[in-house]
């Protein structure tokens, strides 16, 4: 196992409570380091999925077999593979037999020829394209299982018949999603992010999507450790509120709980590079007495197949009169709820103001520009001040009336990313 990443676990909180208090709110710091030699250490399986819908024609489709081409470049040595068209049904273009095929010199050749082929047509069913790349991957359950889609539409499945298929598949691949052009649907691309734990961005320029499917396949080509789980246990008398990734982007996972026994659960966090994540986990506990500790959460980072523990740490709670302690909040708490409230108030600002409620829209989008400005995140703030204008002196805030649809796209896309606690901030 000498190249296998080792992990850390760090846990900030303020453990004290007042005298009836019951919420414990933790900050989990994971990283991995160590040199993990990617073509040795682990199986990598890597589905390629390119919209080849009639909206793709002309110069969309020509950047899109462009970049499909880049990332089946960028693959590492051995790394198995396909190439799925997506229109209203999925289709394995490369390769033409059963299955993934493994990346060589005279693969990439064959699959790059095969794309080069692709044509614009029909619909778009973006379950079909997922099911498909489930099936392709689950044929290798020990790699490093990733897929990569792009679309430039809206999905034109039933939202049953999608939820579906995102439920089916949910934690057993990372899907990272790329929507280009002003048509597609943020919404449904967030569904994936949050079933298939990945991420989902905005390619603003269409002729920079092959820079795009390259980073996205060298990071994934980059994991070493497949399918890793934040196991959590807490008290017979206390309840998990939440767990959710704050960093680098939020995706709650609370609802993608696997019990192992009625005190624990394991949450998925997919594939493991060399990285840092952070993750907040809310425990409500029983009150208790003064001077009274207790372990609210034990946390561990496991392999679910194996459960071997990779680290492990603990949240506590400790109940005091001493109100200078108990109205501590730790600063890094702080800052990821107020990261998770800005991602809040841009998604029900949009929708306020797609709905026509301007009141309520001028509201929300104005406290998020002051977070966004507070919290370091000057690229939000410059993309809020072109949806909402803030008087500086009086305060007034009015919602700007024509804005452009790539603004509002990027706007609504990014509020996902969140910032990391400056230094400063920490004390």
């Amino acid at each position: 196992m000498g190249d296998q990443p080792s992990f850390t676990l760090q846990i900030d909180q303020n453990k004290f409570l007042p005298v009836d208090g019951r919420e414990v709110h933790a900050i989990l710091t994971i990283g991995s380091t160590g040199e993990a030699v990617a073509e040795t250490a682990t199986e990598a399986a890597e589905v390629i999925i390119v919209d080849t819908s009639g909206s793709m024609s002309g110069s969309k489709i020509r950047d899109a077999r462009t970049a499909a081409a880049t990332a089946v470049e960028t693959l590492r040595d051995g790394a198995y593979f396909a190439v799925v068209s997506g229109t209203s049904t999925a289709k394995v273009v490369y390769p033409h037999g059963h299955g993934l095929v493994r990346a060589t010199p005279a693969t990439r050749a064959e699959a790059q020829q095969a794309i080069s082929r692709l044509t614009a047509r029909g619909g778009t069913a973006m379950g079909e394209w997922l099911n498909l790349a489930g099936h392709l991957l689950s044929a290798h359950p020990n790699a490093v299982r990733h897929a990569i889609l792009m679309t430039d539409g809206q999905n034109n499945e039933r939202e049953e018949t999608f939820q579906h298929v995102l439920r089916a598949w949910s934690g057993t691949f990372v899907c990272d999603s790329l929507g280009v052009g002003a048509d597609w649907v943020p919404a449904q691309l967030r569904m994936v992010s949050e079933a298939l734990l990945g991420s989902f961005e905005f390619v603003r320029n269409q002729h920079e999507l092959a820079e795009f499917f390259r980073r996205i396949t060298q990071t994934a080509m980059a994991k070493t450790v497949p399918d890793l789980s934040l196991r959590v246990w807490v008290p017979q008398t206390a309840t998990l509120k939440f767990v959710k990734q704050v960093s680098p982007t939020l995706l709650d996972l609370t609802g993608k709980r696997a019990d192992v026994n009625p005190m624990t659960g394991d949450y998925p966090t997919g594939s493991w590079g060399q990285e840092e994540r952070e993750y907040h986990l809310c425990v409500e506990v029983a009150p208790g007495q003064i001077g009274q500790e207790i372990r609210a959460g034990w946390v561990k980072l496991v392999r679910p197949d194996t459960d071997e523990v990779l680290a492990s740490g603990n949240v506590l709670a400790q109940w005091t009169d001493d109100l200078a302690q108990s109205t501590r909040i730790n600063p890094k708490v702080i800052h990821y709820t107020g990261q998770a409230e800005l991602h809040q108030l841009i998604q029900d600002g949009l929708s306020d103001r797609a709905a026509g409620n301007v009141e309520a829209a001028t509201a929300r989008l104005a406290r998020a520009r002051k977070i966004a400005a507070d919290s370091g995140r000057e690229d939000t703030a410059r993309l809020l001040d072109k949806v909402v204008e803030v008087d500086p002196v009086q305060g007034t805030a009015r919602l700007v009336r024509n804005v452009d649809k790539a603004d509002e796209l990027e706007l609504d896309t990014g509020s996902v990313r969140t910032s990391r606690l400056r230094r400063t901030e920490g004390g």
